[in-house]
């Protein structure tokens, strides 16, 4: 079991219990998935950034990304509807565990100049979103095999009704906001 899955279980949820004042346990929020998503505009002139995101995200997160395509044409940006220009993953359970962890221990410290994360970038609903500039911050990525540095967008989807709540949550798991 992934150490903060463990974490949450034995010490999160009681802590959250008392600090959000709830009667039950099961009120507590919690995390229920990961969302990576990485936009490649880019692909509409070269098909193998495609592939390539592919291999980088599948190597970040261990699970194979889906590759989502347009929905509609945009004459302005030579795009037509249903060609490739992102991938994305959901990280659900053991997997979504494993990359917080990794994600908070390893990838986050390897950022430059580093002051810590926005708490201003929740959606009203208990959500956060955070965006990244580059993939080379996570160890699986080899940096001489990076064709082209992109950025993604990492999404946490939680239980809670409100930011405050997530906020706690998110800060119990060890997320270094700055305030």
């Amino acid at each position: 079991m992934a150490r903060l899955k463990e974490l949450y279980e034995k010490e999160i949820k009681k802590k959250l219990l008392t600090e959000l004042g709830y009667k039950n346990i099961n009120q507590v929020p919690k995390l229920e998935k990961i969302v990576i998503n990485v936009g490649l505009g880019e692909a509409t002139q070269n098909i193998k950034l495609i592939d390539k995101s592919v291999e980088e995200i599948k190597a970040i997160t261990g699970q194979k990304p889906v590759v989502t395509k347009a929905k509609k044409a945009i004459s302005n940006f030579k795009l037509r509807k249903g060609l490739p220009i992102g991938v994305m993953v959901t990280l659900r359970r053991e997997r979504m565990y494993e990359f917080l962890e990794r994600f908070l221990t390893v990838a986050l410290p390897r950022v430059r100049d580093f002051k810590g994360i926005s708490s201003k970038s929740f959606d009203g609903r208990g959500n956060y979103t955070l965006g990244i500039k580059e993939q080379l911050i996570f160890p699986e990525i080899d940096y001489d095999k990076v064709e082209k540095i992109k950025g993604m967008n990492i999404t946490f989807t939680t239980s809670a009704k409100n930011d405050e709540e997530a906020k706690a949550l998110l800060k119990a798991f060890g997320f270094p906001f700055r305030d």
